[in-house]
């Protein structure tokens, strides 16, 4: 598509990461960024390279020149970014988790399609060279149907309640964090929604869910046993085991290897990659508007809506709310 001109909307930790991978991607132009904060914008755009800074959200939504918005507020401010870009004709690139319930997500989707405009969820896994090859050896048949996925992303924080992770009022805790993670993860290699949902949540002193365990039936007999937490140190793998082989994936979410077992043995493949890797969704919405494409095939909208669907069961099945709901 030759010069393609990003904005950034909201400059936050996780932006870093999306900046610094576009800069490994070639054609990719780090044109604007906007914040709230306009000497928060600038030290962004100094250190990134981007051309303009906006001390307000509406000037990157209405500048001419940017091709489209990636949006990194916090998880409430999502639904809000994304009807101000998409009202404005640009096209979205939105961090996950997508919203912060199904409800949102259904009125954005629905937006994005009646406007004719791009939209895509930034679940930036799902693009990396390793998940690539994944879906390749599932199209292919490799380990033959699935019937069992295990997936764990834990990591242990410090207990704080002003930090988002713990904060109620950011739509905080483990699931939306870093569940989807592993949820994303079962929604690809199955191909549906659960049929049947069983989950527990651990419930900590400031409200948020700190550990959430999830078994999701697909029936007939396939299953996969979920762990997110934000309290437990835990190993961060994968499996995706067929009735003829399977896959392991070591560091899953960030990982660069796919190990896979069949009848002819065990074979490990590596997929390096530079940067932060946020590069490859990127690239995913420069292609898919270079085609046209109203939405990604890799992770499509009414996929990004029943992930959230599921997230809406398991917080409402433990009963757990957000205050703003």
């Amino acid at each position: 598509m030759g010069a393609f001109k990003w904005g950034v909307l909201a400059p936050g930790g996780i932006a870093n990461s999306f900046a610094k991978g576009l800069a490994a991607l070639d054609g990719a132009v780090p044109h604007a960024v906007a914040s709230r904060d306009l000497g928060r914008a600038e030290a962004f755009a100094k250190a990134y390279g981007f051309a303009k800074a906006y001390g307000g959200y509406g000037d990157l939504v209405r500048d001419p020149d940017v091709d489209a918005i990636y949006i990194a507020t916090r998880h409430p401010q999502h639904e809000e970014a994304m009807v101000a870009c998409l009202e404005a004709g640009k096209p979205v690139l939105c961090e996950k988790p997508f919203t912060v319930n199904a409800s949102q997500a259904r009125r954005v989707v629905a937006l994005a399609r009646s406007k004719g405009t791009f939209l895509m969820e930034a679940i930036w896994t799902r693009f990396l060279p390793s998940l690539r090859k994944v879906r390749e050896l599932l199209a292919e048949g490799a380990i033959g149907e699935v019937r069992h996925v295990t997936a764990s992303f834990c990591f242990k924080a410090g207990v704080d309640p002003e930090s988002r992770l713990f904060n109620p009022e950011s739509a905080g805790g483990a699931l939306l964090d870093v569940g989807i993670y592993t949820i994303s993860l079962s929604s690809m290699a199955f191909g549906s929604a659960p049929s049947r949902i069983q989950s527990h949540m651990d419930i900590g002193s400031t409200g948020v869910d700190e550990t959430t365990n999830c078994l999701l039936s697909y029936g007939d007999g396939r299953n996969a046993c979920l762990t997110s937490s934000i309290r437990l140190n835990m190993a961060q793998d994968a499996y995706i085991c067929g009735d003829s082989g399977s896959i392991a994936l070591p560091g899953f979410w960030h990982g660069s290897k796919v190990i896979l077992s069949d009848a002819d043995g065990r074979k490990e493949m590596d997929f390096p990659f530079e940067s932060s890797g946020f590069q490859f969704e990127a690239a995913e919405v420069m292609a898919c508007l270079g085609k046209g494409l109203k939405e990604s095939p890799i992770i499509p909208l009414d996929e990004t809506v029943s992930i959230m669907e599921t997230m809406d069961r398991i917080r409402f099945d433990n009963h757990l709310r957000y205050p703003f709901e």
